[in-house]
C-alpha cells in the first residue's frame, strides 16, 4: 500500500530518453548529422541505465 507513494525511478529515464530521441529527430530534419549522432549516444547511455535499473 505504501508502494503507491513512491516515485519510479525508471520514469524519468524513460521520458528523457523519448525526449532525446525526439532531439535528435528534429537534428536529423535539419541535416545536423553530427548532432543526430551525438543524441543517439546520448539516448543510448539513458536507455543503457534504464535496462541496468529494470533488472
Amino acid at each position: 500500500m505504501f508502494n503507491l507513494f513512491k516515485s519510479n525511478p525508471t520514469k524519468k529515464l524513460e521520458q528523457k530518453h523519448e525526449r532525446l530521441l525526439k532531439e535528435a529527430m528534429d537534428l536529423q530534419r535539419k541535416g545536423d548529422i553530427k548532432g543526430y549522432a551525438a543524441k543517439t549516444a546520448e539516448a543510448e547511455k539513458v536507455m543503457d541505465e534504464i535496462l541496468a535499473k529494470k533488472q
